[in-house]
């Protein structure tokens, strides 16, 4: 398993970025060539004052090889994507709805305007491009920078995030600013907590920790896309680092409660039901809760190999991975349905079948929010989509672990099934109507 955690991290850390809309590389030839057209990068513009950027370093160059760069509608190229089946290349080339010849050392292209955002790919062809047969010359490097950019809010095309990525940086930090402001409130009662202990004393740990993973990720995708707001590309690694945090989060919380619900369930028969309830731990549960891990990690592992150049966003890719992982919290949604509907149809206390069914809307809620959300997506126009599950899933996990709170630390449900502290947080349900039987 460690073999398969390091291998999750490397993969996070050090795949390459296609986040960022400055775009550095070298135009080749023989790319060009084989392709039909060398893929440089692809835009959503917003609709009006786009801009495109191209900055060389040998312009004498350029205009030898009668350099360009074509830009195309990204549904219209779509149409062309078997190449093979494509029987002429320069046909192809024409399609261009725009064709820059790089002949200076700065070329300035406004995008014409479009009636809603529309997703645009840049591709570099030269005179070598469409030639049949015949050898290509040996040329010097031919370095290029690309900048890509959307109007800001005063309509100058000064904004490198494109309309799919727009609003993302604010989310983040308003993100950033709730966790601060519940910190404030809550840390103090919670590290109370933590240190009087109890029966869920392991609980409370691995849910405070995922929580902060989760903390961990957002400022690190904040500070990725605040350097990404000025230069295009911001810190990679930055953005690396979130995807990693955000994944042991995952992890951490799928384990716990896959071992929490089946160690209650096998605990039953052998625990008198005035027992507290705890974390029951046994092999079964363990080996039930390590394999739904380490089926998540390997799915990760695919999902990060398999997306290594196409998009960003944890919570947003499009693969065959990322469609299994969403199978795969189906599946854990349904067992652990399956395992708390057990539980509560032996249940006699009406205190305990409440805990029970609200440990279950934390469950749901936890593992159920991406699927109904990727679902969902396909209602909202297709820049839209990446934002919809974003924002949904952070917003809907939060949800379900202040859920999971609230249920071990409230006094008018936990104090009856549990042992733990008497501490009582702001957080929690009103005590008001209790207060007098304890």
């Amino acid at each position: 398993m460690s073999y398969l955690i390091a291998r999750l991290f490397a993969a996070l850390l050090f795949s390459p970025e296609v986040f960022g809309k400055t775009v550095t590389g070298i135009f080749q030839t023989e790319v060009a060539k084989e392709q039909k057209g060398q893929f440089i990068t692809k835009f959503m513009y917003q609709g009006g004052n786009g801009l495109l950027v191209c900055r060389l370093q040998n312009a004498a160059l350029a205009a030898e090889k009668e350099s360009r760069l074509l830009l195309y509608l990204d549904q219209d190229l779509d149409q062309d994507l078997d190449l093979q089946k494509d029987p002429s290349c320069s046909d192809r080339l024409t399609r261009a709805q725009i064709s820059i010849s790089l002949s200076q050392d700065e070329h300035n292209q406004t995008i014409p305007p479009q009636s809603s955002p529309t997703a645009w790919r840049v591709l570099y062809a030269d005179r070598y491009t469409c030639q049949d047969g015949g050898v290509i010359p040996s040329h010097a490097d031919l370095r290029f920078t690309v900048l890509l950019f959307n109007a800001d809010s005063a309509g100058n095309p000064l904004e490198h995030f494109s309309a799919e990525e727009a609003g993302l940086h604010s989310f983040y930090f308003l993100l950033l600013l709730s966790y601060f402001i519940s910190c404030c409130i809550y840390l103090q009662p919670l590290h109370q907590a933590l240190r009087k202990g109890g029966p869920m004393h392991t609980v409370l740990k691995v849910l405070t920790a995922a929580l902060a993973l989760q903390g961990g990720s957002a400022l690190c995708n904040y500070i990725h896309l605040a350097r990404y707001s000025r230069d295009g590309i911001g810190f990679p690694v930055m953005g690396s680092l979130a995807e990693l945090w955000d994944t042991v989060s995952q992890v951490s919380m799928l384990y716990m409660l896959l071992s929490l619900c089946v160690g209650w369930t096998l605990s039953r028969g052998r625990k008198p039901q005035s027992r507290p309830l705890q974390w029951e731990r046994s092999p079964t549960s363990t080996a039930l809760a390590v394999g739904g891990v380490l089926t998540q990690v390997v799915l990760l592992l695919w999902e990060q190999v398999s997306e290594s150049e196409g998009r960003h966003g944890v919570h947003s890719r499009q693969s065959a991975a990322a469609l299994l992982l969403m199978l795969l919290r189906v599946a854990l949604a349904f067992l652990l349905a399956s395992v708390l509907y057990q539980i509560i149809s032996t249940e006699r206390s009406t205190l305990k079948r409440d805990f029970y069914l609200c440990f279950a809307k934390g469950c749901f809620l936890w593992f159920l929010c991406h699927p109904v959300l990727v679902l969902l997506s396909v209602l909202f126009n297709q820049h839209q989509r990446e934002k919809v599950v974003t924002i949904g899933v952070i917003l809907c996990q939060s949800i379900a672990m202040v859920i999971l709170y609230q249920l071990f630390l409230s006094r008018s449900l936990y104090w009856e099934v549990s042992s733990l502290s008497s501490v009582t947080l702001p957080l929690t349900m009103s005590t008001a109507n209790y207060r007098g039987r304890y």
